[in-house]
């Protein structure tokens, strides 16, 4: 099926990721903040960190293992169905994914094994999947 939007590009940024969980209360730990992408997000339920898997502590709850796709923009915010769009193409080929959106973009995390796949469905549907400039695309099979 193909998508009702525009081609998208996608950028596969660098490294691995993981996802981790602190009880809602919990300081934000220094080591949160480094790398060229992280998100901090903290609801009354745990605060929740995505950082470079490296700097992840061995005790913490912690789900490792992800790549980053880059969704490259910047969208209007008016501009509707990018995300629901790409996390459909991945939910029909049986991809998980979790989803960070910031005031310019989105970045799909997706597991390191399943990135293959899914960079076949985004271009199978139109899409565009490289690495970042002057990065090599290293997709792991």
């Amino acid at each position: 099926m193909k998508s009702r939007l525009r081609s998208l590009t996608f950028h596969v940024l660098p490294g691995r990721f993981a996802v981790l969980r602190f009880e809602p209360d919990a300081p934000i730990p220094g080591w949160a903040t480094s790398g060229d992408f992280f998100c901090i997000a903290r609801t009354d339920d745990e605060l929740s960190i995505v950082c470079r898997q490296d700097l992840a502590p061995a005790d913490a709850t912690c789900s490792a293992g992800w790549s980053c796709l880059k969704l490259v923009g910047p969208f209007a915010f008016d501009e509707t169905g990018i995300v629901a769009s790409v996390t459909t193409i991945l939910a029909d080929a049986g991809i998980g994914v979790f989803v960070v959106s910031t005031f310019d973009g989105d970045h799909l995390l997706i597991k390191e094994t399943d990135v293959p796949a899914a960079v076949s469905a985004f271009e199978k549907d139109g899409h565009v999947v490289a690495a970042l400039p002057s990065k090599p695309l290293r997709v792991v099979e």
